[in-house]
């Protein structure tokens, strides 16, 4: 096997963690990841030597998730699938860190698409600033800018549902 199908081959559990939190099911993350890999594998003259694989499969990936997600929305569908359908929500929290990690995934899942994107490739996957607004075509500040914005939204989110739950109702 070359070394080019060998690079790809070590970046799929990265790709399944990014499309997963994406799209929060499984399957249709899975999904992401193997169209991804196909169309990566159909083009590897478009990558150059010496680059990172990484950042060409996220590209990739981004490119394709962005046009199902237009699709839906032409659609009008739903763009976000069913939590009930995933398997991060289908066992109980055990442990306190669970349940605040399950909030954060929930949360995450409310910010716009872009702000989630962002956010992910730059707080989670550790692109710089840089890597990340090439990675979604779009200027380093705009990136910059939409981290900040979907951290405010998740600041929000949480602290929000961490009031409501702090809130007792006493029955008469």
């Amino acid at each position: 096997m070359d070394d080019r199908r060998i690079a790809i081959l070590g970046e799929i559990p990265r790709m399944r963690r990014y499309a997963r939190a994406l799209l929060r099911d499984q399957d249709a993350a899975d999904d992401l990841v193997q169209d991804s890999l196909e169309r990566a594998l159909s083009r590897m003259g478009n990558w150059r030597s010496g680059e990172n694989p990484r950042r060409w499969l996220f590209t990739i990936m981004h490119n394709l998730f962005v046009d199902q997600f237009r699709k839906t929305r032409r659609r009008n569908e739903s763009a976000m699938l069913p939590i009930e359908n995933s398997e991060v929500l289908a066992q109980p929290a055990v442990q306190f860190g669970h349940a605040v990690n399950g909030d954060v995934l929930e949360a995450l899942q409310t910010i716009s698409a872009d702000r989630r994107a962002a956010l992910i490739l730059v707080a989670v996957e550790g692109f710089s600033y840089a890597e990340a607004a090439e990675l979604l075509a779009i200027p380093a500040g705009t990136v910059m800018s939409r981290v900040s914005r979907g951290r405010e939204d998740l600041r929000a989110i949480l602290d929000d549902g961490h009031r409501r739950r702090a809130i007792k109702v006493v029955e008469p």
